[in-house]
């Protein structure tokens, strides 16, 4: 393993439009220092400030994509220990690394990205519905605009269990006071020109069930809506700086699937029957709307192949605080994930690399010499992949024949898995 905390310079030059982001910088040190440099450029990766650079899918991402869309150089290690960038790296090598699982491939030292153009100033706005407030038909009803209202307007979805007394969790992120329901929080962000006025019109028209309202609406720069989203508004812009996150010190599980239908009222009900059913458990799934941006580009530009028919992707979570909770929570992690295979993705069941998920296969040998076979990949790899995972093979079997660089679910070289005694 290796620590690259320290490498870490964003290196913003804003009449390119263009960043050198060096591979130890966070999504926070990201967004901070385009915000030195220009009110009107912005970055599309993931919410949280504290991840690695290595993307997410945030609120930009059905005006301009994903963070690996936006990639146009790269400095990475190959396994010779050559250092390539886009001239001296192969066109193949290239494409593999922006979305592919760069790990695999070699070790990226720093990645040269386009940045894009936003308002000085964004609408951002959040609106908070439990079932008792009929959260259940506007949920059913987001699932056919979400991905078709104006790409200048996101609205995304996060669904999790509150008191119906007061919509807070108690800080031990363990119990819930009175009865349980659960919550829906629609987050808006709005890029367009026309401001608040505007925003209300685009959402009445595609989206009145909401009832969204001028007073749910606040105006601030785009770096700050970061800070919004990450549920630090209010704080200084130096909070995106701080790469350490002293809550997050409990046991966390999640899993992801697509959604290219939308689920019925019926299937709802009983999702919400799901997550009330174990007092325990505390989920929250959040479910990210594409369409827009992610619609126009190809399913093989990039290895990430999940664009048009794609209405929204959902990230299940849950988390707990001690270890002899862990197999209460995983069961019921895997009862939920089951319960949902009839109304997501089939042939695969696709998932988003991002949220790994060593349930769906992973490489157990010490040396990963026979479970990493193309055969044995292949069954997370088209998950991830679909169809591009046949070319990161071929990709990773040129650039990396020996396969040094593995983890327990990398891309592995065709001709790895089989022994010479075989041949």
């Amino acid at each position: 393993m290796l620590d690259l905390i320290n490498f870490r310079d964003v290196t913003v030059d804003v009449d390119s439009n263009t960043a050198w982001i060096q591979a130890g910088a966070s999504l926070g040190e990201v967004y901070y220092r385009i915000a030195e440099k220009s009110k009107i450029h912005g970055f599309p990766a993931g919410f949280c400030p504290t991840v690695g650079v290595g993307g997410g899918t945030g609120a930009l991402v059905r005006k301009y994509g994903l963070a690996a869309d936006q990639v146009i150089d790269a400095c990475i290690v190959n396994a010779e220990g050559k250092i390539l960038n886009r001239e001296t790296m192969e066109n193949d090598l290239f494409w593999a690394i922006r979305g592919g699982g760069a790990a695999s491939f070699g070790v990226v030292l720093s990645w040269k990205v386009k940045l894009v153009s936003v308002p000085a100033m964004v609408i951002v706005a959040t609106v908070k519905k439990t079932m008792e407030q009929g959260a259940a038909d506007i949920v059913h009803k987001w699932q056919f605009i979400a991905d078709k209202i104006d790409e200048d307007v996101f609205i995304g979805l996060t669904l999790s269990v509150v008191s119906s007394n007061n919509t807070n969790v108690n800080d031990d992120h363990k119990h819930i006071d009175g009865e349980r329901t659960v919550s829906a929080e629609f987050t808006i962000l709005f890029v367009g020109e026309g401001g608040v006025e505007k925003l209300l019109q685009l959402v009445e028209e595609r989206f009145s069930e909401l009832g969204l309202t001028s007073k749910d609406c606040i105006q601030m720069s785009w770096v700050e809506s970061v800070l919004y989203f990450s549920h630090q508004h209010g704080k200084p812009l130096e909070s995106l700086l701080v790469r350490d996150n002293p809550t997050a010190n409990y046991f966390f599980k999640s899993k992801s699937d697509y959604v290219k239908t939308p689920v019925s009222k019926t299937a709802l009900a009983g999702l919400w029957r799901m997550l009330l059913k174990q007092e325990n458990v505390m989920p929250m799934l959040i479910w990210t709307p594409y369409g827009g941006k992610m619609n126009e580009i190809s399913e093989s530009e990039i290895p990430f192949p999940h664009r048009q028919g794609n209405i929204y992707n959902i990230k299940y979570s849950v988390s707990w605080l001690e270890e002899n909770e862990s197999a209460m929570n995983l069961e019921w992690m895997k009862k939920l994930y089951e319960y949902m295979t009839p109304y997501v993705s089939k042939n695969p069941r696709t998932a988003y690399l991002n949220s790994r998920d060593l349930d769906l296969g992973q490489q157990y040998c010490e040396d990963y010499q026979d479970i990493s076979s193309h055969l044995n990949a292949r069954v997370w790899g088209r998950k991830y992949f679909k169809d591009n995972f046949e070319r990161l093979v071929k990709v990773k079997s040129e650039v990396d024949p020996q396969n040094f660089f593995k983890n327990r679910q990398s891309i592995p070289p065709i001709t790895f898995g089989f022994r010479k005694e075989n041949v």
